[in-house]
């Protein structure tokens, strides 16, 4: 879509990419800072007419196609060796996303084996000939894309994606047990997501995945964008991801009761495989999707962080869409990487909010207004300080707190912080619509140390992240 691979990821003709490989240095340089598990590949409505054999073998014989998700044309010069490659060399993991739309079970089989297979077999034999010996060994593989939706290539019902996704399921466990394989579906909230994890989330009986204790599909995607030019409406939006969540969950765990899965088959989590900020009559896909983010952005971004770390226990992944230039924290130039306003708390949860979570009481004052989407009021509140924690393994606990209000700080008495010194990571900026540009860095981190006594002032229109030795 747009430039996230090419001129992205990769660009050859660039100076500042690796010149045997074509990778941009300086954007694998910003996803190792980052420390990425996981980037999905290759799509997003893209992978609905996708073919990966197109996309393997020597680059000059490799076929150029329309590309009818976003109107654009393919040249293939990326492929599934490339972005496996990519992978490695940055330290993160490949998640295989099939194509449901014009592709084949026996296509997707192909695909599996040649990325998994380990024995003589056409596939397998295939990846060794394209001077790749061993397996990549790629774990996570999703059953389509927003199959559902009428801008899809070959849309489908819910009956009949529900089917097809079963089916598939089963073949493609009969081939590599080993797999985690993701539902396609809708945003948590909607008739599709209960019906296809009604028909798919059961007990696999039969042993078809290698062991009866436990189901042929492991996660269920759901996918959700917000954005408002009304500030508080745009940095509370992120509220629907996490009621997305629990009514997903609850759809879960409804399917497991009713096609009785025994509790000792592990249960199954979300998959938020799309998710940010993105306005399409703003930033239009067929464009390229190239948002320039503000100060509320990355607030709004800092709150759906908040929700998918309360929420751990059931979201199982979650990835931002996307890596580069479209909707995308980094931009890149021909002579540099933009740093756009949402790359900075993105960076501070990756570097920081891991671990186990900690439950955190908050009481303070709601937003009370009007909400984009109207159905959060009354579903979920919305207050102006937004807040999670979590405590690493080496015991360092994190507070991450949004003040989402743009014209007020908050003083506040925090309970249980550490006397003594405690670390002030600051993301904030002159206003709410403040941008990043290739000139000016309006919107950074602000680093500084406090004794953990007394109150602490919360700035307005940013997020904090205080960190202290437990």
């Amino acid at each position: 879509m747009g430039r996230c691979i090419y001129t992205g990821l990769y660009d050859p003709s660039n100076p500042l990419s690796d010149p045997t490989t074509g990778f941009r240095k300086d954007v694998m340089a910003a996803m190792k800072e980052l420390r990425v598990p996981v980037v999905r590949y290759p799509g997003g409505n893209f992978v609905a007419t996708y073919h990966w054999l197109d996309g393997v073998g020597p680059k000059e014989q490799r076929p150029k196609r329309p590309e009818l998700a976003w109107l654009g044309v393919e040249s293939n010069e990326f492929g599934t060796d490339e972005f496996m490659r990519w992978c490695e060399e940055v330290g993160t993991e490949p998640y295989l996303c099939l194509n449901f739309g014009t592709g084949t079970l026996d296509e997707a089989l192909g695909w599996l084996e040649y990325c998994n297979g380990t024995q003589d077999t056409y596939y397998a034999n295939l990846r060794r000939k394209n001077g790749r010996q061993e397996p990549y060994n790629v774990k996570y593989w999703a059953l389509g894309n927003e199959c559902y939706g009428p801008w899809q290539v070959a849309q489908l019902t819910k009956e009949d994606y529900a089917k097809k996704a079963y089916q598939w399921a089963k073949a493609l466990k009969l081939l590599d047990p080993s797999i985690t394989l993701i539902l396609c579906g809708e945003t948590g909230f909607s008739s599709w997501d209960y019906y296809v994890l009604k028909e798919c989330v059961k007990w696999d009986v039969h042993g078809l995945s290698g062991d009866k204790t436990k189901s042929l599909i492991d996660m269920h995607s759901i996918h959700l964008y917000t954005a408002s030019e009304e500030h508080l409406k745009n940095a509370t939006a992120p509220r629907a991801a996490e009621r997305a969540i629990q009514m997903a969950m609850s759809f879960i765990d409804l399917a497991r009761i009713e096609n009785k899965v025994p509790p000792t088959v592990p249960r199954q989590t979300i998959c938020f495989d799309e998710w940010n900020v993105w306005d399409p009559v703003r930033a239009p896909g067929e464009q390229g999707a190239e948002e320039r983010y503000t100060l509320s952005d990355a607030l709004a971004v800092s709150v759906f962080l908040n929700a998918f770390i309360r929420q751990a226990a059931s979201v199982g992944m979650a990835n931002i869409a996307q890596s580069v230039n479209v909707i995308s924290p980094l931009l890149t130039t021909p002579s540099g990487l933009v740093k756009q306003t949402t790359w900075w708390p993105l960076l501070l949860f990756s570097k920081y909010m891991r671990g186990h979570t900690v439950a955190v009481n908050v009481r303070c004052p709601e937003y009370t207004g009007p909400t984009k989407p109207e159905w959060i009021r009354g579903t979920i509140e919305t207050p102006f300080l937004d807040c999670s924690a979590c405590i690493s393994d080496d015991g360092w606990v994190s507070l991450a707190i949004v003040n989402v209000n743009e014209e007020r700080d908050y003083e506040v008495d925090l309970q249980g912080v550490a006397k003594g010194d405690v670390e002030v990571h600051v993301v904030t900026g002159e206003q709410v619509h403040v941008v990043n540009t290739e000139e000016e860095q309006k919107v950074g981190i602000e680093e500084s140390r406090w004794n953990g006594e007394g109150s602490f002032v919360f700035k307005k229109h940013s997020l904090t992240i205080l960190r202290w030795k437990a």
